[in-house]
């Protein structure tokens, strides 16, 4: 049967519905900045008003956004989706080369941009227009255009369940970052999923503070308070300092954080996490990477029973498994089941499969593999890679691993050569084409190695041409300012040649044994 209806609730409603219940409570909180929800509301409104009648945004048009966490971000969010574009956020610490090709990639029709960004505004020289908001704000100004549009409603935007609302930049397995679209539908089942698995229970009381760029996985996370009416608390600049995180914990009674594991460990080592007060938090989620067995119980130890672990891709807007706060065993034993990443999420069926599409016994290795309506829409006008990445309608995560006879995951390997580090994707061919522009460079393969800090971090092995001299310093220097900081590689390897397959192909798994049997590794 054809479906009567697929129209959906456009996202930016989810505001509307807590300004409405809650109009004099504090929805955002930056330093001494404060906003109420209907402030918020109002000047979502008078952006997305302005966006419409001032620069002609209609349905599906994209909006990159470049900027660090802040207020203003949030507000641009929900103006877009609400005038019916499609938000597309960069990642503030990439150059802007790597931001031009986002906007070039996305077809982005317009820019919103940190005004403490104005090379990567320059560098997308593409996009129809540029709001800029912050000191010395250049172009046309989000805070003058919020004043000008100030009580004026915009029409807000009719979307169906498949229309996109979100460009998720990842690059998946290999290659340059792609766009993965998620949809309103999707994003509406996502933020129901995060309540029910994530953190059930939430209410006006709650509070939560952002330690994480609001570009990716915490966008979503803020997104699920907003649809609560918990306010958000930012932090007071882009610096992360661990004691100003303790004290807004303790001053606002945070009771929700979303982190990867490499923060959560620097947060529970520091000396003062022993003096923080910390009881009233409820959830402190995790994901990203792995997150070591010890770390894991030194954060049990000095925060409790709250840590919430799930496994995710950005195509699955993190919806793939789950591990709740009461399967977090603070010590080892028969309870503990150490390694896994939980089960699957409310919704979502998890399957591991072999390389035909055979669902595999427990216990047996395989590609972690998921449907359900977490699963985004495919990638942005790439058709080769959304034929690699769905098989018989099953999403293809590119992770190795296995599931034990009751459903719990573990991931063992992935396919690709992508490793993480500090809970963000590396990919090492776009490292290896930079190293390989250096013009005594030869040959190079890049491989994520294990770091007690980072949990990964990039490895160069490289062989100098023929006659030249290369030494550790003079590539990293080389590197400087063509790539973001946490893709440079920590280590530099200068080798007469690399090991080379029968085929000659360059193969990871053979450098790797031959960091091994150098003892090289030992050394790190």
């Amino acid at each position: 049967m054809t479906p009567v209806s697929t129209r959906v609730m456009n996202l930016a409603t989810f505001l509307t519905q807590s300004a409405r219940r809650l109009p004099d409570d504090i929805a955002l909180v930056m330093g001494e900045r404060r906003w109420t929800w209907a402030e918020f509301e109002a000047r979502t409104d008078a952006l997305a008003a302005a966006l419409q009648e001032r620069f002609g945004l209609t349905k599906g048009d994209r909006v990159l956004c470049q900027s660090q966490n802040c207020m203003e971000m949030m507000q641009a969010m929900f103006a877009v989706w609400r005038a019916g574009g499609v938000w597309v956020p960069a990642n503030f610490r990439q150059t802007p080369e790597e931001v031009a090709y986002q906007a070039e990639a996305s077809g982005a029709r317009g820019m919103v941009c940190n005004a403490a960004f104005p090379d990567h505004a320059a560098a997308c020289p593409g996009v129809e227009f540029t709001l800029s908001f912050g000191e010395s704000a250049f172009g046309p100004s989000v805070e003058a255009l919020t004043d000008d549009f100030m009580g004026r409603r915009p029409e807000v935007a009719a979307v169906d369940r498949d229309d996109p609302c979100w460009f998720f930049f990842t690059s998946g397995t290999t290659g340059r970052p792609k766009a993965s679209v998620l949809t309103h539908g999707q994003m509406a089942f996502v933020v129901t999923n995060h309540l029910a698995d994530l953190m059930p229970g939430l209410t006006p009381e709650d509070a939560s503070l952002v330690v994480a760029p609001l570009s990716h996985g915490a966008g979503v996370h803020q997104l699920t308070q907003v649809a609560r009416g918990v306010k958000t608390v930012l932090m007071p600049s882009d610096k992360f300092d661990v004691e100003t995180v303790w004290r807004l914990v303790e001053e606002w009674r945070v009771s929700t954080m979303f982190t990867v594991p490499t923060i959560l460990k620097l947060l529970v080592e520091h000396p003062s996490a022993a003096r923080a007060d910390t009881s009233s938090l409820r959830y402190v989620i995790y994901a990203g990477s792995p997150m070591y067995r010890e770390d894991q119980k030194r954060a049990l130890a000095t925060l409790g029973p709250v840590l919430v672990q799930y496994f995710g891709l950005g195509e699955v807007t993190g919806n793939i498994t789950v591990l709740p706060p009461w399967l977090h065993e603070p010590e080892d034993g028969e309870r503990a089941r150490i390694g896994t990443c939980g089960y699957p999420r409310t919704g979502v069926e998890v399957q591991i499969q072999d390389d035909t599409g055979r669902e595999l016994a427990p216990g047996e290795t395989g590609e972690i593999c998921v449907i359900g309506a977490a699963v985004f829409a495919g990638y942005w006008q790439n058709p080769d890679a959304n034929a690699k990445s769905f098989r018989d309608g099953w999403f293809r995560t590119g992770d190795l691993g296995h599931m034990d006879a009751e459903g719990f995951v573990y991931i063992t390997g992935r396919q690709s050569d992508m490793f993480i580090s500090g809970g963000s994707n590396v990919y090492p061919r776009e490292i290896e084409e930079k190293i390989l522009t250096h013009p005594d460079v030869a040959e190079v393969a890049v491989l994520g190695m294990p770091d007690r800090i980072w949990g990964e971090v990039g490895w160069a092995v490289c062989v100098p041409r023929h006659g030249a001299r290369l030494d550790e310093a003079a590539i990293a220097a080389f590197l400087d300012g063509k790539l973001s900081r946490y893709k440079l590689p920590r280590r530099f390897l200068i080798w007469e040649g690399l090991p080379k397959s029968a085929y000659g192909k360059i193969t990871k798994k053979m450098i790797r044994d031959e960091i091994m049997a150098r003892g090289l590794a030992e050394d790190a």
